[in-house]
């Protein structure tokens, strides 16, 4: 496919990008999550990608967030776009397991908790009334938002949302040999939980078994009055479908071919019965010149922290995609 799966016809002259973070302790149950070298490790990536985005590097700890096999965070894409386009991007702490060192908005959210054995975001109805408020906020600066979301293990969260409103959804992972057993055996517990419960409504799903994520990206989108793109996979989709259930207006969504491609997924087939318009980059990271990024087209992490709404801006923006691999390239030489 080409570069873009089709170029949007959107006006806007003042852009901007951010990333919503946060933790679950899913991400910390073994083999749910290749967003960090070992389970416990996943708790610091989130806090780390928004160090990325915001500062362009990490100061504030020895390590950098990597796969098991070394594959660097996909918060290093979005950087890199956002330096490419110009932008300052933002970020906002939903709920992180570690306080950021850098500025960033914050909701005063904490991580998600384990779904299988209590509520996962008991504070959701606050978040996404705070989310709203940024959203409204933000809308005076800008005209265009691309908003992203970092939050390991958030594809089983993810999950266990579409699952409990109803969707029949397979979601992606940051693995090449997808734990789609593990993820439904979590899942099971949590809506057999949640049904006991008798949470029906969009945020109470979230308040059962989402993640402090979802809820803010909710508020956010709700609220801003320019153009929002839902920048990510299967993850914003479970944002989608709360934001549908809730009788709000559905923004666009943009990901990555290396998601919309997944078997292991239903991405296509559930945006669809959302009803939601989505995009597709292709970055042809097999022919970029990089092993790191040529194993997301082997399946491995795939999307996140942004990365594909922020590859979708840079050509949106005017760049080609040779500038585009330039800047990539050029950055992660430096970030090494």
């Amino acid at each position: 496919m080409d570069y873009l799966s089709e170029f949007p016809d959107i006006t806007f002259t003042r852009p901007m990008i951010g990333v919503v973070i946060g933790n679950t302790v899913v991400s910390t149950v073994p083999g749910i999550s290749a967003a960090g070298p070992t389970p416990e490790a996943t708790l610091a990536t989130s806090v780390l990608d928004g160090e990325i985005i915001v500062n362009g590097k990490i100061t504030s700890a020895p390590v950098i967030p990597v796969s098991p096999t070394g594959c660097a965070t996909p918060a290093t894409l979005t950087r890199a776009m956002a330096e490419l386009c110009g932008l300052q991007p933002f970020v906002v702490n939903a709920g992180l397991a570690m306080a950021p060192s850098y500025a960033s908005f914050d909701v005063y959210g904490a991580p998600g908790r384990d779904p299988r054995v209590e509520d996962a975001v008991p504070e959701a109805r606050a978040l996404y009334e705070r989310g709203r408020r940024i959203g409204a906020y933000l809308s005076q600066y800008s005209d265009l938002l691309v908003l992203g979301e970092s939050v390991p293990g958030g594809t089983t969260t993810a999950l266990c949302v579409l699952r409990s409103l109803g969707y029949e959804a397979l979601v992606s992972s940051s693995h090449v040999d997808h734990p789609a057993s593990l993820k439904e055996e979590i899942v099971a517990a949590a809506l057999a939980k949640t049904t006991g419960e008798g949470a029906a409504g969009a945020l109470d799903v979230v308040r059962a078994c989402g993640d402090p994520m979802m809820p803010v990206v909710a508020g956010i989108a709700a609220t801003y009055t320019g153009t929002a793109v839902l920048a990510g996979g299967t993850q914003m989709l479970a944002v989608a479908a709360v934001m549908k259930a809730l009788d709000l207006p559905l923004p666009p969504l943009v990901t990555t071919t290396y998601v919309k491609n997944d078997g292991n997924a239903t991405f296509t087939r559930t945006a669809a019965e959302i009803g939601l318009t989505t995009w597709i980059v292709d970055p042809d990271f097999g022919n970029i010149g990089h092993d790191g990024l040529a194993r997301y087209c082997a399946g491995e992490v795939k999307e996140g922290a942004g990365a594909g709404g922020a590859l979708w801006l840079g050509a949106v923006m005017g760049h080609s995609k040779q500038a585009i691999w330039d800047k990539i390239l050029d950055f992660m030489q430096d970030y090494r």
